[in-house]
């Protein structure tokens, strides 16, 4: 599965422990983050995690384009409920929507997060690979 992170600056740290808490199950996985949070990640985990622009510099961009192009089974953005940035906002509810337009589960907290990497563990979302496959002819 290919998972992307993406984390407000005062939910950074959480991300990292989550991450820290989850690391053999995300192991096992294609990883993606925006650049900052990418670089925590692999600092603080060992993970390997393809790094990608940082969110003012088109990160959640990259992001979104990878949701349309179907190249992510799960976005995890935890999201800073009291942030004020419009740019942030905006960002976010722009990859929120590009999930939803796509079919793409994402979790915007811990508590949806640790449900998404628990159903991952169990093959609860084993259904993304069928998106995946190549049609034969």
């Amino acid at each position: 599965m290919n998972i992307a992170f993406l984390a407000h600056d005062k939910k950074k740290e959480l991300m990292v422990q989550f991450c820290t808490a989850y690391k053999s199950i995300l192991s096992k996985h294609t990883l993606y983050a925006t650049a900052t949070t990418g670089r925590l990640i692999v600092d603080n985990t060992g993970l390997d995690v393809t790094l990608l622009l940082s969110h003012k510099q088109g990160g959640h961009q990259q992001i979104n384009a990878r949701i349309a192009y179907n190249e992510l089974d799960l976005v995890l953005l935890f999201n800073d409920p009291n942030a004020v940035d419009p740019w942030d906002d905006s960002l976010m509810v722009e990859t929120i929507r590009h999930c939803d337009k796509h079919n793409v589960p994402i979790a915007t907290n811990l508590a949806s997060a640790e449900m998404f990497i628990m159903g991952l563990q169990r093959g609860d979302l084993d259904w993304r690979e069928m998106l995946h496959a190549k049609p034969r002819h």
